[in-house]
């Protein structure tokens, strides 16, 4: 595949197709501790499986990073997959300034197994010189005024060692907990733990789905359950993310690229 897709041509023929560089932005109001009100609204703005490489057109990382730009996020949580095959220094520049480019005050993020599968070193030090802080089974408290959220990332259920007694133990006294895995099969190690939310992706929406929209093939058992969008389990509020790249084949059918903005009352 490394060399049928070498100069990236198959992102540049999908984007040629009309419409394709199309991103949707989804926009959710959630109220995560009736008890607590919000002194004003925090907003996260939330994007996985970029998979920078020769399946997604630069086109469609374009719009998606605009978008995540344009929603002035308090904080921006990446969800992992940042490349589809290598990670190479020119795929880790390019990873770099995009995310420096989105103006958030909190850049955080969790890694995919497509980053675990390669050079992942490469991928967390441009994150980090993005300003983004890569979470491994760890947490960060928010400053005031949500200090009492603390974001937490646990490491990528299929191919890291995820630890989500230890990520919570990470988030102290905080009395809301937004949890972020790279794939909704990380959920049963936040369930029970005090998560009100979880930010995920990994599926891709099934990436090439039926009209309805139906998936045709979605990894992990979990993904199967809930492929794209947003669930309860529980006390805990679920989003899959479609993502906003593509693995294997440039195309998408019935599963639009997505970002998501929360406004967390």
């Amino acid at each position: 595949m490394r060399v049928a897709y070498q100069g990236g041509w198959p992102a540049r023929a999908w984007s040629l197709v009309p419409g394709k560089a199309l991103v949707q932005r989804l926009d959710h109001a959630i109220c995560l501790d009736p008890a607590r009100p919000r002194p004003r609204p925090l907003r996260l703005a939330f994007a996985s499986d970029l998979h920078l490489g020769p399946t997604t057109p630069k086109s469609v990382l374009d719009r998606a990073f605009r978008l995540l730009d344009e929603a002035a996020p308090d904080v921006l949580i990446l969800g992992g997959d940042y490349v589809f095959l290598d990670a190479t220094p020119a795929i880790a520049r390019d990873l770099r300034d995009r995310v420096r480019a989105v103006r958030a005050p909190i850049k955080l993020a969790v890694m995919g197994n497509h980053d675990l599968w390669t050079h992942h070193g490469l991928i967390e030090d441009a994150l980090a010189e993005a300003g983004a802080r890569v979470l491994i089974n760890d947490a960060v408290r928010l400053p005031t005024p949500h200090d009492d959220v603390a974001i937490l990332g646990i490491d990528d259920p299929w191919t890291g060692r995820p630890d989500g007694a230890w990520a919570v133990e990470a988030c102290g006294d905080a009395a809301v907990r937004i949890g972020v895995s790279h794939s909704p099969d990380g959920l049963p190690f936040l369930r029970g733990r005090g998560v009100s939310l979880l930010l995920t992706g990994h599926t891709h929406g099934g990436q090439i789905a039926l009209p309805g929209p139906r998936p045709i093939i979605v990894p992990g058992p979990l993904g199967k359950r809930w492929p794209f969008g947003l669930h309860r389990d529980g006390d805990l509020t679920l989003f899959v993310s479609r993502g906003v790249g593509t693995t294997e084949l440039p195309i998408r059918t019935f599963a639009t690229p997505d970002i998501a903005v929360f406004t967390v009352t």
